[in-house]
């Protein structure tokens, strides 16, 4: 190899570790069309439609009507029952020693009365043959009847006793669904607390809640329609029954939708009532469509425009609601401001756009 294509390959070599370190040029931001919006106040209109439940139209807090230990109880929830069927039963032990003991008290009375009565006809004997003052007859008969009355109280408790005995056994008053179990065996109840919840077959009812603003435009005896949720059968009902007062928690009052007695739903079963008769409250809200939101960190934002630079700069916003395929803004932006509305996702701060205008439809 001669020194003049040595001289060639080593200019070559250096040529090529210059263009390697030169900086690359960089490519600019491309300008990109947008849509534009005004940010303007709008009408935001509350839906009329409600989520309830159905419900049977009775439903019993069953319980014993004497205190006592549950022993068994032989329904779970789900449960259908018929009536008469036995449910639970406490210890009968005490109550039915009670009952022998006022079997005892009413034998013990009539003894009392038997042999009141007999002192009473002897006397009346010797009365009859003038032996006696009719004073002493009088304090005998008094005497039989109050042995008459002790025995006609003992009977009495003897019955109420047997009755006690009887309430050992809690019995389903009519047929229908055990909706829910508040005690088991080996609880001690009182008397009168709930053991089970029994929904009662016959009418159902749609039991949904509304705020206190609507609650003036519901009366009894108004028709409404009703959507079975899981089926799409939709049904018609009357209000039976407006709540008088607010709940406690919620502050809603509830309404009852009496049902056709025809209509055989399962309980529990979400439906959706509609009220197109009352007027929704209305009020100024900003809205803007959905497209014109974009994730920035742990919040919401949208691009502001600023027309003089034809550039756009990011706006943190606050969502207050949606409004069906737009959203209420709640802080953020005020009426007259300018919003990108399509293409924020490919947008950067500071970048410049262009407005989009769709193409004018020729005219045939």
């Amino acid at each position: 190899m001669n020194s003049r294509t040595v001289m060639y390959v080593a200019l070559v070599g250096a040529l090529g570790v210059l263009s390697a370190c030169s900086r690359p040029q960089e490519t600019p931001e491309p300008v990109r069309a947008v849509k534009i919006m005004t940010v303007g106040s709008s009408q935001l209109t509350a839906a009329s439609e409600f989520a309830g439940e159905i419900r049977a139209r009775t439903e019993s807090r069953l319980g014993f009507r004497v205190p006592g230990k549950l022993l068994e109880r032989k329904v779970e929830t789900g449960q259908r029952v018929r009536a008469g069927q036995l449910l639970a039963q406490i210890d009968p032990q005490d109550l039915q020693l009670a009952v022998q003991a006022a079997q005892a008290a009413v034998a013990s009375a009539q003894s009392q009365r038997d042999l009141a009565l007999a002192d009473f006809r002897r006397y009346e004997a010797l009365r009859a043959q003038n032996f006696i003052s009719s004073a002493e007859l009088e304090r005998r008969a008094a005497t039989l009847a109050a042995a008459e009355a002790a025995l006609t109280q003992a009977r009495s408790q003897y019955a109420a006793q047997s009755n006690q005995a009887g309430y050992a056994r809690l019995l389903a008053t009519t047929a229908g669904v055990v909706t829910g179990v508040e005690a088991e065996p080996g609880q001690v109840l009182a008397a009168g607390q709930t053991v089970l919840r029994l929904a009662h077959d016959g009418p159902r009812e749609a039991v949904f809640s509304v705020p206190e603003q609507w609650v003036k435009g519901f009366r009894p005896g108004m028709a409404l329609m009703a959507t079975v949720s899981s089926s799409g059968q939709t049904v018609k009902g009357q209000v039976r029954e407006v709540a008088a007062s607010a709940d406690p928690v919620t502050r809603t009052f509830q309404i009852r939708l009496a049902l056709p007695a025809s209509m055989e739903l399962p309980l529990g079963v979400t439906v959706n009532v509609q009220a197109p008769a009352i007027q929704a409250p209305t009020a100024q809200a900003l809205k803007l469509p959905t497209t014109a939101l974009w994730q920035q960190g742990e919040g919401t934002a949208v691009w502001l425009f600023d027309e003089a630079a034809m550039t756009v700069q990011p706006q943190p916003v606050q969502v207050q609601a949606v409004d069906g395929q737009e959203v209420v803004i709640a802080s953020g932006l005020r009426a007259g401001q300018k919003v990108v509305v399509a293409g924020v996702h490919v947008l950067a701060p500071g970048q410049k756009v262009t407005v989009y205008n769709p193409p004018a439809q020729a005219v045939r």
